[in-house]
Formats: C-alpha cells, structure tokens, sequence
C-alpha cells in the first residue's frame, strides 16, 4: 500500500473511520491517483501469479527459444527440409 502521510482525525460516529482533516485539492487528487496506482499493481500482481498466467509465459518463453534457434539455423544456411 502507498502511504502518504496526512492529518487524520477519528470520526465522531465511529473509533474506527478516519477522516482527512485539512486536505488540499491537489492532495486528495495524489490520494485518489496513488490508490488507483495500488489497485492497478495489486490486480496486476494477482494476474501474474495465477498458474494460467504462468503457463503462458512457459509456453511464450518455449516458443521464442525454438524461433530464436530455428532463425540461427536459419542464419548459417542450415533450413529444414
């Protein structure tokens, strides 16, 4: 999580709730934008490290390797038939 640090106050209706105190415009525009930024990193992160995502790059990383070998094959005169 980003933290950017900001008075608080608790809200007079829970102990647990807490308010910005004395906000700027532009400050609530750097928290809206850094949580949009956690959110993005935090979905993203959830996506790659799912096993589907990992076998795609498993089969995306094979495939490059036999193009990279098959284009140096290429390179030196040696096609296949």
């Amino acid at each position: 999580m980003t933290a950017i640090p900001a008075p608080v106050a608790l809200s007079s209706r829970t102990a647990v709730a807490r308010t910005i105190t004395s906000a700027t415009p532009f400050e609530r525009t750097l928290l809206h934008a850094a949580s949009a930024l956690d959110l993005f990193v935090s979905a993203r992160l959830e996506r790659r490290g799912s096993a589907v995502h990992r076998r795609a790059a498993a089969v995306q990383s094979a495939a490059a390797v036999l193009r990279r070998d098959a284009e140096a094959r290429g390179a030196i005169g040696l096609l296949p038939r």
